[in-house]
């Protein structure tokens, strides 16, 4: 058993880490979570490009997500009476957005949460007085409990050697990439719909525009399917620009308008197999998982991943 003050870091400050933490901290646990990031977002980040028109937002990660159980409907709803998200048709009835940007909720909960950002985790070691993290700021204090709120790679990398049976079965776990477009322009494009979807190489294409709170310069998300981004993973940017926006000409009809800002972003781990354990959590090693690919590949399921994290942590708490 655990007991009640024990110091809890969590590496990785994106939703199912910021979830994990804010369980643990209405339930007065002390926790510190560190992220490779400069800010709050991760898979649900929103960048900004400048072009001769002014900046142009994109969600380059994550486009959308829904709420269906309780626990995190709840949650939701409270975020969209406080103007943190919003409904967007576009992607479906139940489809919400973070306002003014996806990475709008990460921040909320980071708001709330003892974060060192830009603050990469490479190793994770214990000197028998419990475990320090290791990385390029040094080795940090003592820790009696590490949780690895990362894709199932890295977390299988930081945990082997330390706790075989959690660094197996993040290891069995498979993250698919995504390359993904951001491209802004002068005038609307000829498209109606504001989302197209399997069209050639594009596993989805989105006028971010469209997305409640956002500018109005034409903006758009070109997003690989998992397949072409695999096959192409190691491809130069200019080359995925050049053939993602030559796939949206083909959806469109006909030849587009000549961007007026074009960027291209690589995912290394984008979308997480479908997983059954929702966490894993060792009370030997004091060693614990939560992500995405434990539950499966929505913003929901990492909700759901860190909250059953911390649930099994307050049990094992004395």
């Amino acid at each position: 058993m655990t007991e009640t003050g024990k110091r809890i870091a969590i590496i990785g400050a994106g939703m199912a880490g910021l979830a994990c933490a804010a369980r643990l901290g209405r339930a007065g646990r002390p926790v510190e979570l560190f992220d490779k990031g400069r800010g709050a977002g991760g898979r649900m980040s929103t960048r900004r490009l400048d072009t001769p028109l002014g900046q142009a937002g994109f969600d380059h990660g994550a486009q959308y997500f829904t709420a269906r159980g309780a626990s995190f409907l709840s949650q939701v709803e409270r975020w969209a009476a406080d103007g943190v998200v919003a409904p967007w048709p576009a992607a479906g009835s139940d489809a919400w957005v973070g306002t003014p940007g996806m990475n709008a909720p990460v921040r909320a909960l980071a708001a709330d949460q003892a974060v060192s950002w830009g603050h990469p985790v490479e190793a994770v070691s214990s000197d028998g007085g419990g475990w320090r993290l290791d990385g390029p700021h040094g080795r940090s204090d003592r820790f009696d409990i590490v949780v690895a709120a990362l894709p199932a790679e890295q977390a299988a990398s930081l945990l082997a050697g330390h706790d075989p049976v959690l660094a197996a079965t993040a290891a069995a776990s498979r993250t698919e990439p995504c390359w993904t477009v951001m491209a802004a322009f002068d005038q609307r494009l000829p498209i109606a719909p504001d989302s197209l979807r399997d069209q050639g190489p594009l596993g989805w294409a989105a006028r971010n525009s469209s997305k409640p709170g956002r500018g109005a310069l034409e903006a758009w998300v070109l997003q690989a399917s998992p397949d072409w981004s695999r096959r192409h993973l190691e491809d130069a940017a200019d080359t995925v620009c050049g053939a993602l926006f030559e796939a949206l000409q083909q959806s469109a009809g006909g030849a587009l308008p000549s961007p007026i800002a074009l960027s291209a972003h690589r995912w290394r781990f984008a979308r997480s197999a479908v997983g059954a354990d929702g966490c894993l959590w060792s009370p030997k090693t004091g060693l614990g998982c939560c992500g995405d690919w434990l539950t499966g590949p929505r913003v929901e399921g990492a909700w759901d991943s860190g909250v059953a994290l911390a649930e099994q942590l307050l049990a094992d708490t004395v």
